[in-house]
C-alpha cells in the first residue's frame, strides 16, 4: 500500500500526534508512507495531483521519535511525487490552526483531496463532506437528541437572552476552532463580563453558544469511531476521559487536560449509535467524538488526536487496527472496482 498522510506542517509534527503513530504503524506493517503539508500540494500542468513529500530512510524505528526525526531530517530534500498514484490519502491538516496565519490553508486540504478521490484515491475522510465541516455548523446536523442546545449568533442581545434562558450558565466558544481555544464559562457569578467575552469571540467570527452540562466538571470523553463504529480491540473502546485538575472548563489534552481510563456504558454507546447514520453518510472513516454525560459535544473529523492515550490506557495499538481497517478498503476496492463512490468505500 502506498499511504499519504497530509498535515499542517510535517515541520511541526510531533512524536506523540496520532498521525505520527498511524504513519509508523503502516510503517510496520510494510507499507511506503509519505507526509506532506498543505503547501506542498500543487495540481501540475499536465494535470496531476503531487506533492513535495518525505518519507523515512529504509531502517527499523524503535521509537517515534526517531521515526519522525528521520522523516523532519534537514539533511534529505522532500521528493515529488504524484499523489493521484497513492492508494489512500489520509487529510489529517486541522484547518482551524491555519485560520489566522495561513488563511489560505484551511481549505487546501479537502481541495487537493477531492481532486486525487477523481484520479481513483481513496481519500479519507472523505474531502466532498469535509468540505462542509470546516467549522462548527456540520455538528448541527446531528440529531437534536445527541447535542445539546446551541446558538449559533454574532448579536449579543440574542445571546444575552439564550444564555439567560439557560439559567445564567454556559459555553461559549468561536465558531471555528479547536483545542479549547477561545472557550468561555459562562456562571452567572459578579464579576464575570459577558459583554467582553461575546465582543471577544465575534471579534473573529459567530459565536456558539452552548448549554453547560454538570457532567462536564468530570470532564469530557473522546472515543475513536471507524467506520461509523467504536475502534475497539479485543473489547477495549480506544476512547478516555479527559480531566483538567485546574478549574477550566477546557479538558482538551494540550491545555492541561489528563488522560483517565473510562467505563463505557449503554448511554456512551447511544451517542455514538445516534451519530453512525450520518458518519457513515459523510463517508467519516475515523473521527474523535467528545462526549459529556448523554450528548456528543464535539466530532473531530479533521484530525481527532488520542490514540497514543487511548492506547496506553488499554495497552493496544490502536494504531495499527486503524492501517488494517485501511488495508481492508484496498481489499474491497480490488473486488469492486470503481463501482463505490468514495464517500461509501471510506466507511466500509
Amino acid at each position: 500500500m502506498r499511504l499519504g498522510l497530509v498535515v499542517n506542517d510535517v515541520a511541526t509534527e510531533r512524536p506523540e500526534y496520532s498521525t505520527t503513530r498511524l504513519a509508523l504503524a503502516a510503517r510496520k506493517r510494510g507499507h511506503e508512507v509519505w507526509l506532506m503539508g498543505v503547501g506542498d500540494l500543487a495540481h501540475s500542468a499536465s494535470g496531476e495531483v503531487t506533492a513535495r513529500a518525505r518519507t523515512a530512510q529504509d531502517k527499523t524505528y524503535r521509537s517515534l521519535k526517531s521515526f519522525l526525526e528521520d522523516v523532519q531530517s534537514e539533511e534529505v530534500e522532500p521528493e515529488t511525487i504524484v499523489v493521484d498514484e497513492l492508494d489512500i490519502l489520509m487529510l489529517r491538516n486541522d484547518p482551524s490552526d491555519d485560520a489566522i496565519d495561513r488563511p489560505w490553508a484551511q481549505t487546501s486540504g479537502v481541495l487537493f483531496g477531492q481532486l486525487a478521490a477523481a484520479a481513483g484515491v481513496l481519500v479519507v475522510n472523505d474531502p466532498s463532506h469535509l468540505a462542509n465541516a470546516i467549522n462548527k455548523t456540520y455538528f448541527q446536523h446531528f440529531p437534536e437528541e445527541a447535542r445539546p442546545r446551541t446558538l449559533i449568533s454574532r448579536t449579543e442581545g440574542d445571546i444575552k437572552s439564550f444564555v439567560a434562558e439557560l439559567g445564567g450558565r454556559a459555553v461559549l466558544k468561536p465558531l471555528q476552532g479547536s483545542g479549547g481555544q477561545g472557550v468561555f464559562l459562562v456562571t452567572g457569578k459578579k464579576g464575570q463580563n459577558l459583554n467582553q467575552i461575546i465582543e471577544t469571540i465575534a471579534r473573529d467570527g459567530y459565536v456558539v453558544v452552548q448549554e453547560f452540562l454538570r457532567d462536564a466538571e468530570k470532564g469530557d470523553i473522546r472515543l475513536f469511531v471507524m467506520n461509523g463504529h467504536p475502534l475497539e480491540i479485543d473489547g477495549k473502546i480506544a476512547a478516555f476521559r479527559r480531566v483538567n485538575e485546574a478549574d477550566d472548563v477546557r479538558s482538551n489534552m494540550h491545555v492541561g487536560g489528563k488522560a483517565e481510563k473510562v467505563k463505557i456504558t449503554d448511554e456512551i454507546l447511544h451517542v455514538v449509535h445516534l451519530a453512525r447514520p450520518k458518519l457513515i453518510e459523510d463517508g467519516m472513516f475515523l473521527v474523535g467524538l467528545d462526549i459529556v454525560g448523554d450528548k456528543m459535544m464535539e466530532a473531530n473529523v479533521f484530525s481527532p488526536g488520542g490514540l497514543g492515550s487511548a492506547g496506553a490506557i488499554h495497552e493496544v495499538d490502536f494504531a495499527g487496527a486503524v492501517i488494517e481497517g485501511l488495508e481492508r478498503k484496498l481489499q474491497i476496492r480490488a473486488s469492486y472496482g470503481p463501482s463505490l463512490s468514495n464517500a461509501a468505500l471510506a466507511t466500509m
